[in-house]
Order: structure tokens, then sequence, then C-alpha cells
């Protein structure tokens, strides 16, 4: 009836209209998360060198979050 290939085509199908709202978020996060991989799998390589051939260090800028600031209706926990 159906091959594997038509099948695993129906499924992206099917995950890309049920997901469309999250798919953004989901490619930004597999983004970061393989620039992390990459800068770790190097990082692991560069460790395996021997002293005097390794280079000055890298520096890998990341992002800053802030905290959100609490509602004005909700009461500040007592420190």
């Amino acid at each position: 009836m159906f091959g594997l290939s038509e099948l695993a085509i129906l499924l992206l199908v099917v995950i890309a209209v049920l997901a469309a709202k999250k798919l953004p978020e989901l490619a930004r996060s597999a983004g970061r998360s393989a620039r992390i991989l990459k800068a770790e799998a190097g990082a692991a390589q560069e460790e395996e060198q021997p002293a005097g051939e390794r280079t000055a260090p890298r520096v890998i800028r990341g992002e800053t979050v802030t905290p959100a600031a609490p509602d004005a209706g909700q009461p500040r926990p007592r420190a």
C-alpha cells in the first residue's frame, strides 16, 4: 500500500500542519543546539592536541535573558 518514504512524507506534512505555530521556535532551538554541539566538538578536539600546538582560547558570545517583572496585581513575596 504505502512505502516507507511515502509514510515519512505524510508524517512530516501532518507534523507541519499540527505544529505550525511552534515550528519557528523549534527551528531556532535546533540552530542553537547545533551551534553548541559544534563548539563543544571543537573544544574536545582542541583538548586532544598537545599543549604546544594549542591556540588562544576562543570567546563564544551567549545571550542575556532578563527576568520578567512581577505582575502589578500579584503580591510580592516577603524576604
